[in-house]
């Protein structure tokens, strides 16, 4: 039997864990369940061990966020396991939502799959952080089936069937731990935020695929540890982003980013236009992070290249089909551009 880690980060997320975990408890078979746990500085460890003593929990020195947190956590458990179970602590699954992520890694060539996440507040519709499996466009902007910037899209079994994608939510994902370690685990340079999209380019970039198996489903919070509208998120996101296309790449890179720092421009106008000055000043952070880094992401690059199997990437551009085309769904878009 083939042993599978669920492996739970947390950080000040007591009240989180006193809603989501009982289900990750019940609908557990003989998966062993680990909480990775941030240095948090609230109740989460006192209330763990006192409501569920046989639950192991690995404490991090420190906030270390997404990227490293979990790199420390199986670090230290990566002789134990031979899958990791990928789980934010705002998560409700359901009844054998295991066993079909784990089917689909039967396949030798697939290195990690999602289930269907919907929304935990809206039942009934598909949730930011991953919907029915990720995708990125010719400029690396992530969108999701279900999902294409802020539109939501509602679940009436539209994107039911198991497909190849781009890359699997970091809020569930089940990977093989082998792959994992082999890619280097996540880019602990991105601290939190479009990680694991990184991670799943590297995963292709090796030959391997990555799926989404919508036979399972779970229900996510989303913001849990960072609210959707945080100066900090649009931050991260908007420099992780960049981080993303400099690391990943193939072609000409100063062509994309000149590109980039133009569509970047038509986003603060837009800020602008809704008085979110704060946000502005994210995005200019953003960009003046990736130059300062330039060196360090650029010998990334240097290393990647030497991995030349192809990424799953819409040729198109999201931005073009959603705002001026009005796709506002992922069914309506070209296919003949993946």
């Amino acid at each position: 039997m083939k042993q599978v880690a669920i492996v739970i980060l947390n950080y000040n997320g007591k009240a989180h864990l006193e809603c989501f975990l009982p289900s990750v408890v019940k609908h557990q078979q003989d998966q062993t369940i680990i909480i990775a746990d941030n240095a948090s500085t609230d109740d989460s460890l006192e209330f763990l061990k006192a409501k569920y003593p046989t639950i192991r929990i690995i404490q991090n020195n420190e906030n270390y966020g997404f990227a490293k947190g979990y790199n420390q956590a199986l670090q230290k458990i990566k002789d134990e396991f031979d899958y990791f179970l990928l789980l934010n602590n705002d998560v409700e699954v359901t009844e054998n939502w295991i066993n079909p992520l784990l089917h689909s890694l039967q396949n030798e060539n697939v290195a990690a799959c999602q289930p269907k996440i919907l929304a935990y507040n809206n039942n009934n519709y598909f949730e930011h952080a991953g919907a029915a499996g990720g995708f990125i466009d010719k400029h690396y902007f992530p969108f999701c089936r279900g999902r294409i910037f802020d539109s939501l899209e509602e679940d009436y079994s539209q994107y039911d069937s198991e497909e190849k994608v781009s890359w699997t939510s970091g809020a569930a994902m089940l990977i093989k731990a082998q792959i994992f370690f082999e890619v280097g685990g996540f880019d602990e340079d991105f601290f939190a935020h479009m990680e694991e999209i990184d991670l799943c380019l590297r995963i292709q970039k090796k030959g391997y695929e990555l799926r989404c198996n919508p036979k399972s489903s779970v229900y996510h919070l989303g913001g849990g540890t960072m609210p959707y509208n945080s100066p900090k998120k649009v931050y991260l996101n908007f420099r992780n982003n960049l981080f993303l296309i400099v690391k990943n790449h193939p072609g000409f890179l100063f062509p994309k980013l000149l590109t980039r720092m133009a569509i970047d421009f038509l986003a603060t106008l837009k800020f602008l236009s809704e008085g979110k000055v704060k946000l502005i000043w994210c995005i200019l952070r953003a960009h003046l992070s990736v130059y300062k880094n330039l060196p360090l992401l650029l010998n990334k690059r240097k290393i990647l290249k030497a991995n030349q199997f192809p990424i799953l990437q819409y040729k198109g551009s999201i931005i073009w089909a959603f705002f001026l085309q009005k796709n506002k769904r992922y069914s309506s878009l070209n296919k003949r551009l993946f």
